[in-house]
């Protein structure tokens, strides 16, 4: 089962409902290319079936998410780091705070002061279930480096 917050769900279902929507459109362009003739070297038919395609495979994809998924309180407050929470670190040995969000997905939504960061990411993972003045160690190309948390919003 997949965590993600309200947002990450309503994002996925504007993003599945433009899918839906935008079926009559390929459909049409399917006709109009198929009323050109020769379907073997008729590039413009071969193109929006593979977009259709792609587009079913989405839909399908979307919809198994949103049956799977949870939904996670983002406004609740806790003790600890959670999918949905805002978090406010700082690097060992750096003065220089930043804030993190964790989620499910990234939405891309996010107002530029905030790195989005799932769950499953090193990062993500590292924070998880950490505390306030806890420092936490995160895996990166460079090696590991370490960060505190120095409040969770």
């Amino acid at each position: 089962m997949e965590l993600i917050t309200q947002a990450e769900k309503e994002a996925i279902e504007a993003r599945l409902q433009a899918l839906i929507d935008n079926r009559g459109v390929i459909s049409t362009r399917i006709a109009e290319a198929r009323a050109l003739g020769d379907l073997k070297e008729n590039g413009d038919y071969h193109a929006a079936r593979e977009q259709q395609g792609i587009e079913e495979a989405e839909i399908r994809r979307l919809q198994d998410r949103l049956r799977q998924c949870s939904i996670v309180d983002s406004n609740q407050k806790a003790d600890f780091v959670f999918i949905g929470a805002t978090v406010r670190i700082r690097e060992s040995g750096s003065d220089e705070v930043e804030l993190f969000r964790i989620v499910g997905e990234p939405t891309g939504t996010a107002p530029a002061d905030i790195v989005e960061v799932t769950a499953t990411s090193p990062m993500g993972e590292a924070l998880v279930k950490a505390r306030a003045g806890e420092v936490v160690t995160v895996r990166t190309p460079r090696g590991p480096k370490k960060f505190e948390v120095v409040e969770i919003l």
